[in-house]
């Protein structure tokens, strides 16, 4: 591996703060987290700190009550922050700017968890919201968490077959809705979606809550309550907060499986909390009263944790963004932000620097704005590029911070902490791994890799507060997808290394979930889709490094004999059916037609080397490969078509 030197005068370890931090987290993993939980207002402390459950796991905080709701508002109502802003819509494609304060958010939640009470909704069950990035989102999720039911957040406009297999899974009572969202100039009608995704479903919600927006109304049926009659009908009913046990469930988030059957992530309330909670000063370095941006979807768990629930818990301002990085008007939206509203401490995937970069390369747009409040960014959800690195560095001239984390995490496990004396950073590098998270690198043999070698990054358990506990309704499939190749490590699915400081590479997934702009997506999936052609004999989708996305999928395609269709209509026939399928932010485009697929003696198809040679990387053919000859042949076809060419490593 080769050396990457260190961006910052600091020094390339971190401070006592944080190695003291650290230790205790590991040696004395109760007593550190009794002593970070005693931030959080609890309706009856934990005294039971770790412990482990009927299924085997550990458990945390197991005798503890609270409420997600009462933390993240009333609490600061009650404390002296009622007046102080808490929720900022900033929506530049409706040209929209709208503030919430403390008592204004904890009011409209109340309210609109009194209107789920009326529609019979109770502490358990499940609601599903599929919105847009607007404030009854965020009401939404909040009043949810207030009286105990369970909320499953699904990105706006995924295709209606993605939403029905959430549907089926989580069985909800009630799905709230907006009749559309908006894509840059594109308005597009959610509730189309919702009724072929019910039409697709087993399950039956009892109610559709609808909040029409005036770009695009929808068409009401029997099922269907409009948002604003729904909180008439319950008469102004202000739902109280219900008392939770810290190991009941807050939400569902659905990712992608290997199976291509996505996993319900479950997230409990208490360790939720708790996490979030540290994570504010520890990670970020936040204090309350400071404005956080994190540029993300409630879609995403970004969006849950660090724009709904950390901040607020923190006593923070956070900022609630309708648009894109570019074309909302410009490549210059996320500076106007930063400037309107005074932000401190900024969040987002690097896919959007990539776009700003493109449109606007020596960033004239920032010098329109004064975003000197700005001292420090965040950048996750897909692997930071050393030059978008070290162009934010050059342009912005503060802390920028690579850190990694997962949905089934919640939280951060690796970053410069801004909290604990932070260190130099290192271009394509997450720094140090959070106390509390245990990282090695394990060979296929379940040994520690040596400083400097590839291998399988893994948290030994037990995983601290925050993390999954389960997976929604198959316990099973939680064990196997995570606990198995590796007893006694969460396995993260990554791959990645340790340098000689102790500094954490992560190079990729090494199963076949890829990431498209921050969307988890499984190829496993697209593969189903993409075989499903009349015309496709065979074929492989293998994720491929990508200058703004980061990465998009590509197929390769064996076809049928006899097939009269030209290539050009079966590809855009396939990137059609993905779309349908999957949504148009899976950005399948590529597909190309080979002779035949590399594959082991025992017929495993070789993805992993075929997506190294896509990406120009050394790679190593098999020794249980069919035919060397064949990589020849992908290579062939790639450069053909204008992807990869390196020779083989010996």
């Amino acid at each position: 591996m080769s050396q990457v030197q260190s961006d910052s005068d600091k020094k390339a370890v971190m401070g006592e703060k944080y190695k003291a931090a650290f230790a205790e987290s590991l040696q004395q993993p109760a007593e550190f987290w009794k002593a970070q939980a005693d931030s959080i207002d609890w309706f009856r402390k934990p005294e039971n700190i770790l412990s482990r459950g009927e299924n085997g796991n550990d458990v945390w905080f197991a005798d503890g009550e609270l409420n997600t709701a009462h933390i993240a508002l009333d609490f600061h109502v009650d404390n002296g922050r009622a007046d102080q802003p808490a929720l900022i819509y900033d929506s530049p494609v409706t040209n929209t700017i709208q503030t919430y304060t403390y008592r204004e958010l904890r009011d409209n939640v109340a309210l609109f968890a009194g209107a789920l009470e009326n529609l019979g909704v109770v502490k358990g069950d499940r609601v599903i919201i599929y919105m847009p990035m607007i404030p009854e989102a965020a009401i939404a999720m909040l009043a949810c968490a207030r009286i105990g039911a369970v909320h499953s957040v699904v990105f706006g406009g995924f295709a209606a077959r993605e939403l029905a297999t959430r549907i089926d899974d989580s069985e909800p009572r009630v799905l709230l809705s907006a009749s559309c969202g908006i894509e840059f100039a594109n308005t597009i009608a959610y509730k189309p979606l919702i009724d072929e995704a019910i039409e697709l479903a087993s399950h039956k919600p009892e109610t559709c809550v609808i909040l029409q927006r005036p770009q695009c109304e929808a068409a009401m049926g029997a099922r269907d309550l409009d948002w604003y009659q729904a909180l008439t009908d319950a008469n102004g009913k202000m739902a109280n907060c219900v008392p939770m046990l810290a190991t009941d469930p807050l939400y569902i988030l659905y990712t992608s499986g290997t199976t291509g059957k996505p996993k319900g992530v479950v997230r409990d309330n208490g360790g939720h909390a708790v996490a979030l909670q540290y994570s504010m000063k520890a990670v970020y370095g936040v204090e309350a009263g400071e404005v956080f941006w994190g540029a993300s979807d409630v879609g995403w768990v970004v969006g849950h944790s660090y724009i709904v629930y950390a901040p607020l818990f923190a006593g923070c301002t956070t900022i609630l963004f309708e648009g894109k990085p570019v074309r909302t008007p410009d490549a210059g939206t996320f500076w106007r932000i930063i400037q309107d509203h005074k932000v401190n401490v900024f969040f987002t995937a690097p896919t959007g620097f990539r776009a700003m970069r493109k449109e606007d390369p020596n960033s004239e747009l920032l010098k329109k704005y004064d975003i000197s409040s700005l001292r420090t960014l965040f950048v996750a959800g897909e692997r930071t590029d050393p030059p978008t690195y070290h162009w934010l560095r050059e342009i912005l001239q503060i802390p920028v911070i690579d850190h990694w984390w997962q949905t089934e995490t919640g939280w951060p496990v690796a970053g410069n902490l801004m909290g604990l004396d932070p260190a130099g950073t290192k271009a394509g590098s997450v720094s140090f791994p959070v106390p509390g998270f245990n990282v090695q690198i394990l060979s296929e043999a379940h040994k520690q890799e040596a400083a400097g070698e590839e291998g399988d990054v893994v948290i030994k358990l037990p995983l601290p507060p925050g993390c999954l506990p389960t997976v929604w309704g198959d316990h099973n499939r939680y064990h196997d997808a995570y606990m198995t190749l590796h007893p006694g490590y969460y396995h993260t699915g990554d791959g990645g290394y340790f340098d000689e400081d102790g500094y954490l590479y992560i190079m990729g997934r090494t199963d076949d979930v890829i990431n498209v702009a921050g969307h988890r997506l499984s190829t496993g999936e697209m593969e189903e889709i993409v075989a499903a052609h009349p015309a496709v004999a065979e074929c492989a989708v293998i994720g491929i490094e990508d200058p703004d996305k980061g990465q998009i999928p590509m197929a390769l395609l064996l076809l049928k004999d006899g097939i009269n269709d030209t290539h050009e209509k079966i590809k855009l026939d396939l990137t059609a059916l993905v779309r349908k399928e999957i949504g148009a932010f899976a950005n399948f485009k590529q597909s190309i037609v080979v002779d035949r697929l590399p594959k082991t003696r025992s017929g495993k198809i070789l993805r992993q080397v075929m997506r190294k040679i896509a990406d120009k990387q050394p790679f190593e053919p098999p020794a249980t490969i069919d035919d060397p000859m064949i990589l020849t042949e992908i290579e062939a076809a790639l450069v053909e078509n204008g992807i990869g060419m390196i020779g083989r490593r010996d």
